[in-house]
């Protein structure tokens, strides 16, 4: 998938992820896409709740074989 800026978020646990992604989507424009890797379980909710409450689109989300999640944001 293309996307337009990457945050990496490894090692990072809840609420940082959240906080470092929402910083890098005030950066982008609508429509852009923000692709973010995370290493907390955690994560998988958190960001399909935090696309929900601030309306910006949660393109896909999956799991990488070295046990690192992998998001795609769109901003709204």
């Amino acid at each position: 998938m293309n996307f337009d800026k990457e945050l990496d978020a490894r090692g990072l646990n809840c609420p940082l992820p959240i906080l470092r992604a929402k910083k890098a989507l005030n950066d982008l424009t609508s429509g852009q896409v923000l692709r973010i890797v995370a290493t907390d379980p955690g994560s998988v909710k958190d960001f399909q709740a935090f696309a929900k409450q601030t309306g910006n689109e949660l393109l896909s989300q999956g799991e990488t074989s070295a046990k690192e999640f992998e998001f795609f944001l769109k901003r709204k």
